[in-house]
This record gives structure tokens, C-alpha cells and sequence, in this order.
């Protein structure tokens, strides 16, 4: 495993075809400053660019995987301007979402604790969501007087729809992994003890199919929610046109029907 340098709130390590960042800040609880945030943009754009990875998956080190924004940079001296909230999301958070969402591979999260505010986006941000059963997703803006960020009224109402979306926006409550899990807002809520093994399992399947197949999946779904019907379906037959010039899936069609004459 090849551990990458010059990180100091963050790790990101290379495993074969595989790129693993883990937030690593434990004692604030993985929360977002803006070192962090830098490092963050870097790292993505580093993954963005080298094609030998297939795969990329993100964690929390500690008992958090992350709190969001840390709040000790919000702690201003007496007479100095306080920060435009908007230019912080515009220069950071929005940057770091966007570039994980037009990522040409699959971006797994992995949620060992509390996933809070900001932290709660940056998780459901990523492609698929595997959390620990006993881990929880908090949205306390409202609390403080904010808006949800960091791409959640976008993912939101799209996973759970108006109603609940709104309730768990405004009223700022919690959602435990296993509701979350039931209820769409991510994939899997699995027990401690099979949690490493759950997502090894998902990164071979991932590693082992056609990375231009993935690629092209992550597009036209993302696309679906941003156009009508009739301009998804076209959305589908291009992609579908790029993937079936892929050498690849003329050699599994051909030994599906070889496989049938044995």
C-alpha cells in the first residue's frame, strides 16, 4: 500500500487500483478547517487525474466520521469581519462536492460514527453509502440559524423525498444508519463486526467490472434528476453508445455465449 505525502489532517493511501482517504482528525472529531478543506480539494483533484485508480473510498478515523464544519474557525476577534458563509461554500465545500460528483469512478463512503452537518453532505456526496449500524446522520443547521449545505437540499428530497427531507432539514433531528438504510438515504447499514468485510466485498465487485460501464452509470444517473424523461432517454442511448464501442463488452458477450455451448 503506497501512502501518500504531505497531508497532515487527512491520509490518502494507494492500494493496487484502490485510493483510501481517511479524515484524520479524531480529537475534533474529523471536523472540516480549512487545512482540512485544502487537502481535501487536493487529494480529489490528485485522484481526478490518475487513471490507474478504480475506486476510492472515504473514512473517518476515531469514533466520528465526521462533524462538519469546526466551529472554533468560526470564533471571530471582537472587531474583525466575520467571513461571507456563502464565499466559504462557494471556494471549498462546493468545489470539493462537485469535483467528487463528476469523478469518473465510484466514490464509497464508509460511516463509522456520527456523520453532522457538513460532514452529513460530504458523506451522502459520495456514490454509494455503507454505514455502520450503530452510526447516525445530524443536520443541525436550523439550530444555528443556517441552511443546509454542501449539496444537502440537493440529495435530500431526492433520496427521501419532500415530506422527510423537510422535517429532517428543519427540525435538525437525527437519523440512525439502520433507518437511513430503510428508508433510501443510503445503501447499507451493517454491524461492526461485518463492516470490513461488507465493503471488501463491494470493492472487488466494483474493481472487477468494466471501469467505462461505471463511469457511464454515474453520468446518466446523476442526469436523470436534472432533465425530463425524454432527455434522459437520450442521455441513455449516448452513454449506451460509448459503452458498446468498449472492446470489453464485446469479449463478456462472447464468452456468455461460449460458456452456453459447453
Amino acid at each position: 500500500m503506497d501512502k501518500q505525502p504531505n497531508y497532515e489532517t487527512i491520509s490518502v493511501e494507494i492500494d493496487d487500483c484502490i485510493c483510501r482517504v481517511r479524515l484524520a482528525r479524531p480529537d475534533r472529531l474529523n471536523s472540516f478547517n480549512a487545512l482540512m478543506m485544502t487537502e481535501l480539494k487536493k487529494a480529489f483533484r490528485s485522484i481526478s487525474s490518475n487513471s490507474d485508480l478504480r475506486l476510492v473510498v472515504v473514512c473517518g478515523e476515531g469514533r466520528a466520521f465526521c462533524t462538519g464544519q469546526d466551529l472554533e474557525e468560526r470564533r471571530i476577534p471582537a472587531g474583525q469581519p466575520k467571513p461571507d458563509l456563502g464565499d466559504s461554500l462557494r471556494s471549498n465545500y462546493n468545489q470539493l462536492m462537485l469535483t467528487i460528483r463528476n469523478l469518473s469512478i465510484p466514490v464509497v463512503a464508509v460511516v463509522n460514527g456520527v456523520a453532522a452537518g457538513a460532514g452529513a453532505s460530504f458523506a451522502l456526496g459520495c456514490d454509494i453509502v455503507v454505514a455502520k449500524s450503530t452510526a447516525r446522520f445530524l443536520y443541525p443547521f436550523t439550530a444555528l440559524g443556517l441552511v443546509p449545505d454542501a449539496g444537502s437540499t440537493s440529495n435530500l428530497p431526492r433520496s427521501l423525498g419532500q415530506a422527510r427531507a423537510m422535517g429532517l432539514a428543519l427540525l435538525g433531528e437525527e437519523i440512525s444508519a439502520e433507518e437511513a438504510a430503510r428508508c433510501g438515504l443510503i445503501w447499507a447499514a451493517v454491524s461492526e463486526e461485518d463492516l470490513d468485510d461488507y465493503v471488501s466485498a463491494i470493492e472487488d465487485r466494483l474493481v472487477a467490472r468494466p471501469a467505462l460501464g461505471l463511469t457511464l452509470t454515474k453520468r446518466a444517473i446523476y442526469r436523470a434528476f436534472d432533465q425530463d424523461y425524454e432527455h434522459q432517454l437520450r442521455t441513455e442511448s449516448e452513454c449506451q453508445s460509448i459503452a458498446g464501442r468498449n472492446p470489453i463488452y464485446w469479449e463478456k458477450v462472447l464468452q456468455f455465449l461460449n460458456k452456453g455451448k459447453s
